[in-house]
């Protein structure tokens, strides 16, 4: 399987750096795919899942994590992503991201300024994907 490398960065540390089958991000537009030899660009990652697929022992394995707002390059094969979070689903604590979840919805349904409720909106966001990832990789 050809790979690339790919350097996964949040706010706070690394996440991921090594070598890479396939990565898939959440953008504006949808999910998006990248694999060996892709071509260079530059876009915005949203608040979802980040699926990142990695050769084991000659086998593909895949894993997930719950990514926040960020960026993501290609430049000549190699691949960046930078993101304020990225969070396993075994590091999420599920009550944790509930009570946040119900703290936002909770923030931006009261009268404030705009600036305030659209930092609710982030939070709640972020809240709704992490409870997603958490759920899903619950059920495989």
């Amino acid at each position: 399987m050809n790979s690339f490398p790919l350097h996964v960065l949040t706010a706070f540390k690394p996440f991921y750096d090594g070598e890479c089958v396939s990565l898939v991000v959440p953008t504006p537009s949808g999910m998006l795919g990248i694999q060996a030899k892709h071509s260079n660009f530059v876009c915005s990652v949203v608040p979802g899942e980040m699926k990142v697929t990695v050769e084991e022992d000659g086998q593909a394995k895949v894993f997930t994590a719950a990514v926040a707002d960020g960026i993501v390059r290609v430049e000549n094969g190699e691949v960046l992503v930078l993101v304020d979070t990225a969070e396993r689903p075994e590091e999420i604590d599920e009550n944790r991201a509930q009570a946040a979840y119900e703290k936002a919805v909770e923030d931006s349904a009261q009268k404030r300024s705009v600036r305030e409720y659209y930092a609710a909106q982030a939070r709640l966001a972020r809240a709704v994907n992490r409870l997603k990832v958490k759920r899903h990789t619950r059920k495989i």
